[in-house]
């Protein structure tokens, strides 16, 4: 009986198993529920009949005041006839439209539809003409074999870094304009602002810049994004000018500032 006592299981350790099996089920199914979402639609559903027919009632009810019944524009927004399902899915996706309020270009903001809905409309507008198509998932992989991050960073700061800058945090443009940060923003994101050439932006079409050379300017972003700021504050991600136009003006005040108070002790 004492034996039998000892390699009896304590009542609690079948309850530890229970939650174990629990967290590690949740885990697994979280982890195929992102895998599944980084390539949730295919080509073919933008060519679908019924995301066509629902992705125009959703233009209608949300896009014609603007744009026009058809996509064909209006008085308040261009013709979307021949912009493509990546302009479309860039855009919506990125929250730029609808215009959150009238400017000299559109900001970003959370996103008001789901990522069905942004699909259904990309696939109504690319139906209406064709365009830049949504990319395929071989050049959004910034872990693929073929990567060199060193040619992204050479080949982003030779066509990008005049506007958003060597370090990618975005800078002023003309009459208000403004190119803005490129980090955080998801990969697909970037692959069809290049294709698109939203607000001010030139269109990096293939014959500029290859599919490999697009994904090796995103693998150099999001490389990028990773590095942190060795020295502290990001100072708007400006480089050594900034870092040292802020050295010398804080210097500086505290020189002026010691002087000041050195002079006021001697009187």
């Amino acid at each position: 009986m004492k034996a039998l006592s000892q390699n009896r299981r304590h009542p609690m350790v079948g309850v530890a198993l229970l939650l174990l099996g629990l967290l590690l089920t949740g885990g697994l199914y979280s982890l195929a529920s992102n895998i599944n979402s980084a390539s949730a639609y295919s080509q073919a559903d933008y060519t679908s009949a019924d995301n066509i027919d629902d992705g125009e009632t959703l233009f209608n009810a949300n896009c014609a005041s603007c744009h026009g019944i058809g996509a064909t524009g209006g008085p308040a927004g261009p013709s979307l006839i021949g912009v493509g399902a990546a302009s479309v899915d860039f855009q919506v996706g990125t929250g730029r439209m609808p215009l959150q309020m009238t400017g000299p270009q559109g900001q970003g903001k959370p996103n008001q539809f789901s990522e069905e809905q942004t699909m259904q409309m990309a696939a109504y507008v690319h139906s209406l003409g064709t365009g830049p198509t949504i990319p395929e998932e071989e050049y959004l992989d910034t872990d693929h074999a073929d990567v060199d991050v060193a040619r992204g960073g050479d080949l982003f700061r030779v066509n990008c870094a005049m506007c958003h800058s060597a370090s990618g945090g975005g800078g002023a443009l003309t009459r208000g304009k403004y190119a803005p940060s490129v980090h955080g923003v998801e990969e697909q994101h970037i692959y069809e602002a290049m294709v698109t050439g939203p607000q001010n932006m030139p269109v990096f079409s293939d014959s500029n810049l290859t599919p490999e050379d697009k994904r090796d300017v995103i693998a150099y972003l999001k490389e990028f994004g990773t590095q942190g700021y060795p020295g502290g504050a990001s100072l708007g991600s400006l480089g050594p000018v900034a870092e040292g136009l802020f050295v010398w003006t804080g210097g500086l005040a505290l020189l002026i500032g010691f002087m000041v108070w050195m002079t006021t002790r001697s009187s």
